[in-house]
């Protein structure tokens, strides 16, 4: 069977596709950023709700994900002392505002203006990782392939009891 042949078998028995850890986190970056988008479009407080508590699950994942397995693995290789400890200060703005959206009604522009400064928030912290980040974790020797293994192995962990 070629390789062509196997991804597109996996795809259809539902088994994850690999991917190296940066398409992981990038994959990730793009569902939030559509999720944030239809939370602009949406009009019923079900509607938002629902698009919120899908955001702050998809928020806390991906950020214990990076916490726990690709920032301290850049941060070692890269011998870095600026770029994550920033994300992780940036990580825990975030947990602050998720904890002041999760699970709440929403109830007007207060509601609405909480879920645009964590958007705006995650937008600027995205570019930071995407643009900065990124480029300087590929450059290492990291092995990119074995981590997001390791990564996506995580992400199911923590996904399964939120299901």
């Amino acid at each position: 069977m070629s390789t062509t042949a196997k991804k597109s078998t996996k795809k259809q028995t539902g088994a994850p596709e690999t991917q190296d850890a940066i398409a992981l986190l990038r994959a990730d970056h793009k569902i939030v950023s559509d999720l944030f988008a239809q939370y602009e479009k949406a009009r019923s407080p079900k509607k938002k709700m629902d698009l919120v508590a899908t955001i702050c699950s998809e928020l806390t994942v991906h950020a214990q994900v990076e916490e726990e397995i690709f920032y301290p693995a850049v941060k070692k290789a890269l011998k870095d002392k600026e770029l994550i400890p920033e994300a992780t200060v940036e990580h825990a703005s975030l947990k602050e505002l998720i904890s002041q959206v999760e699970g709440v009604q929403p109830d007007g522009e207060m509601f609405d203006a909480k879920i645009k400064v964590l958007s705006e928030y995650v937008e600027h912290h995205v570019k930071e990782e995407e643009e900065e980040m990124f480029p300087k974790a590929k450059a290492t020797r990291l092995d990119m392939a074995e981590m997001g293994v390791r990564m996506s192995a995580r992400k199911h962990e923590l996904v399964a009891p939120r299901a």
